[in-house]
Order: C-alpha cells, then structure tokens, then sequence
C-alpha cells in the first residue's frame, strides 16, 4: 500500500482506552481498533442488485416531513426540535429480529444491497455536473487472520422485500455518550427503501464480522469466527427526510445518509463502543480541499467478491465531485472496484493526525464496476445526527 498515508496508531479512535480493569479482551479490542484506523485514507463502495425470493413484511409507507416544516428538502436549517421530533416519531421505524434467525446459513445467503446505477459516461441533463471518471482502486482484503484489528467496521444484515440482504456499517463516535457509543453510521438506502418504499427489517450489526473465505470456503465455521464482538439489534434509526421524500437515482442521493442505536443481543451492559474499543469520529461540514486522499471499507458480496473478508480501497488522488443538483453538496467520487454489499461502508480520511468519517457508500455502476460515490456530510447530516444522538434513545 504505497499510496496510502498512515494514521499513527497513538492517535486512532476517539475511545480506544476506555476498558475496565482486568478486562484483557477490552484491552485487545483497543489495540485492535488503533490497529485498523492505523491505515485509513478515503476511497469508496456501493450496494448491488438482487436478493433471494424470500418475501419480507410489507413495507410500512413512508414518512411525511412535518406539516411545520420549511418544503425545500435539500435546506432543514429551518427545522425546529419539534420538527425533528415530528419526523422521527412519524416514520415509524421498528426492528425485532428472533432469537437465532441470523444462522451461518442465513448470513451466507444473503444477498447485496440493491441500490440504482449511474454511469458516469452516459448522457446525463445540463444540471448533472460530474468530473472525467476516476482511475479504477483495486480493493483488496484485510490481512487475514484478523480479529480486533477490524472491530470498528462491520457488516450490516437485513430482510427486505427481496430477500435477506448485506451492507456495510461503521461504530462512530457519540458526542454525548464518549466512550460508550452504541451508534453505526451506514447509507439511507441500506435502511430505508426510499420513497414510496418502507424500512428494512431483521437489522443487525455485526462489527469486524470474520470469516477468511480463502481457508473456509464451503466449509462450517465457528460463530465466535464470524461475530467476534457478538451481533447487536438495531434499537432506532433515522436517514435524511430527503432520502423518504424522493426516489430513483438522482439528488436524493446526495443525502444517501442514515444513522443507527444498536444494543448488543449477549445483554451484557457494555456499550458498542466499550465491546470493540474504540469509535470513529463524523467530520461533518469537512473542507472538500481538505480531502486529499481516502480509504473506503466494506463487505462486498457480489463477484469476484464473496462477504466472507472485509475489502478497502486506498486512493492517493482527491475524490471527484458528482452532484444531479447544484444547490446540495457535491458526492464524492472514487474509483474504487468494491462491489455489492459494500454500500453504507465508510470513508476515512486524516484530520489533524487522526482517522474521521467523511462519507459513506452509495451509488456505482456495474458489469464492468467503474467507481464508487458518497454524500459530502454536510449541515443537514450534522442536523440530524445532532438530534438523533441527543434524542432518539
């Protein structure tokens, strides 16, 4: 990895140290989330097509922006807290996931993500503003074997209407909870189908989720193997109201964020963060000339990919900008050749010496992959994660 530039491991995680004495896997988890973040730059990932047969429950409809609120959905400066509180509460997520139901068996099955392509080649409208395509980033798997070294990236489990299927989240920091974050940062899509469409259901985290397909492939394997850090229910979630409010590929997707409290199913009292060691700051309203290079991490499923390994793009050139609307931050853009189930992963770059999330995976293109996108988390994500980690408990 030539051109990727390293992160200290003496400045990775905003909490790797917070472990109880005489607790050595809490030790080993903090080393290991520096360990990670160690290497971390800014690239990307994104979600692919189909999953298998089985129908989900009916998807519930989707929310209304409160009757108070400002229309223009690409501004929310607007929003008042009963706004946000209208918002959430109006739509309706809920998530029970039966003891049990995520089995080895299951976790393998699942298929991508689906989520729409956009060909940076096509004709596109005057109002599509895109930069020459990006050099291809060949993604390549974390060193195996590894164990807590990856515990702050993890895979995403879900029914939808298609099926059981797989994205990518990261454990980020919880400004009101430091050191004890039970909060993954993701894509809007992996959570919510869009407009017209309802939440995803049997919603799990599975952080630093290890299973080496190159050792194990078609063989059964240890579940301590492949949920080192356990499985943790999601509890609430929240994506950007313009993510509810429009469809297809478009400007909805660059606000293609989404946000998730998690509890751990073993019940044992310690926090997301406390379990993995450590968490990843959001750098909201980053400096677009401030990022310079990146690192994209993610569970893809789809060929030449099988989920089995986390994969990671490293780019040492700046991100491309994409945006289908002008008045909304620009996405950024990658060559990164990560394919589905990699969607909702997150973009790392360094700021002022330590590793922080700018972005996370949302659309790309397909057979051949050409590129990865990300929203640029600007004020309307830091609007709504300000409120969902303050309020939505």
């Amino acid at each position: 990895m030539s051109n990727t530039s390293t992160i200290s491991t003496t400045d990775t995680v905003s909490t790797t140290s917070n472990t109880r004495a005489g607790d050595s896997r809490a030790r080993r988890a903090a080393t290991a989330g520096a360990a990670l973040l160690a290497a971390l730059t800014l690239t990307a990932a994104a979600c692919g097509p189909d999953g298998p047969a089985a129908p989900a429950a009916p998807a519930a409809p989707p929310a209304a922006l409160p009757k108070a609120a400002p229309t223009s959905l690409g501004d929310l400066s607007g929003w008042k807290l009963e706004d946000w509180a209208r918002y959430v509460a109006d739509s309706g997520f809920s998530n029970q996931v039966a003891p049990g139901y995520w089995t080895a068996a299951r976790t393998e099955a699942a298929r991508a993500r689906p989520t729409p392509e956009y060909s940076l080649t096509a004709a596109s409208p005057a109002t599509v503003q895109r930069d020459t395509p990006p050099a291809a980033v060949q993604a390549r798997p974390q060193p195996h074997p590894y164990g807590p070294d990856a515990a702050l990236v993890g895979k995403l489990l879900m029914t939808t209407s298609q099926g059981d299927a797989v994205c990518s989240g990261t454990v980020v920091s919880d400004p009101l909870n430091p050191g004890r974050s039970d909060l993954v940062y993701t894509a809007a899509h992996c959570l919510h189908d869009g407009k017209g469409g309802g939440w995803v259901k049997n919603l799990v985290f599975v952080p630093a989720f290890n299973r080496d397909g190159r050792a194990a492939r078609g063989k059964p394997y240890d579940d301590r193997q492949a949920a080192p850090y356990g499985r943790w229910t999601a509890v609430r979630a929240l994506v950007s109201p313009t993510w509810l409010q429009e469809g297809g590929v478009g400007a909805h997707d660059q606000y293609d964020y989404g946000i998730v409290r998690v509890r751990g199913e073993s019940d044992s009292g310690r926090s997301l963060e406390e379990t993995v060691g450590g968490s990843v700051p959001v750098w909201f309203n980053a400096p677009r000339e401030r990022i310079t290079s990146a690192t994209v991490f993610g569970y893809p499923v789809e060929r030449p990919f099988d989920g089995t390994e986390l994969q990671r793009c490293d780019s040492a050139a700046a991100p491309g900008r994409l945006s289908f609307d002008p008045a909304r931050p620009p996405m950024y853009v990658t060559g990164c050749t990560m394919t589905g189930g990699a969607g909702g992963g997150g973009w790392f770059v360094t700021r002022d010496g330590k590793p922080n999330l700018v972005s996370v995976s949302s659309i790309g293109n397909r057979n051949p992959v050409g590129y990865l996108a990300g929203p640029s988390l600007q004020e309307q994500a830091k609007q709504a994660f300000d409120y969902f980690a303050k309020n939505v408990k």
